[in-house]
């Protein structure tokens, strides 16, 4: 298994933790008055169960079992894999402190956190689809 792929999975499996245990914070909302910004956590939630953990061990495995591009670069560019891993991360982080602080204040800033956020996420789809595109063949 390549180093970045085991990367892929091993945060994925710390995404799934954070997003089980914030779905345990946000169900205790139910029962006693939580932080505001504890209580806005909800589309974080949503982010780290499917982007930290689904789409980043789908990443994960595909870069590591999908065909081989070719001989000399059998997965394709390890670069593009690893840029792909950092911006969804970098945007992933970016989401779980803008989303509470939109919610919570009346500052722009948070919502330009927010772009920043999805655009990085955008690029990291990109650069997967990039790199991933040429090794979906027939056999």
């Amino acid at each position: 298994m390549p180093a970045i792929t085991r990367w892929y999975v091993r945060t994925s499996m710390v995404y799934l933790i954070a997003a089980l245990s914030l779905a345990v914070l946000l169900a205790l909302a139910q029962v006693v008055e939580l932080p505001k910004l504890l209580q806005a956590a909800g589309p974080v939630y949503f982010h780290l169960f499917l982007v930290g953990w689904v789409t980043q061990l789908i990443m994960g495995i595909v870069f590591w079992m999908f065909p081989k591009y070719s001989k000399e670069r059998p997965r394709g560019r390890e670069g593009l894999a690893v840029a792909t891993y950092i911006l969804l991360n970098a945007g992933l982080l970016l989401r779980m402190l803008g989303e509470p602080g939109a919610a919570v204040s009346v500052s722009p800033l948070w919502s330009w956190v927010l772009v920043l956020s999805a655009t990085l996420q955008w690029l990291a789809g990109m650069l997967f689809v990039a790199n991933t595109w040429g090794r979906v063949k027939e056999r």
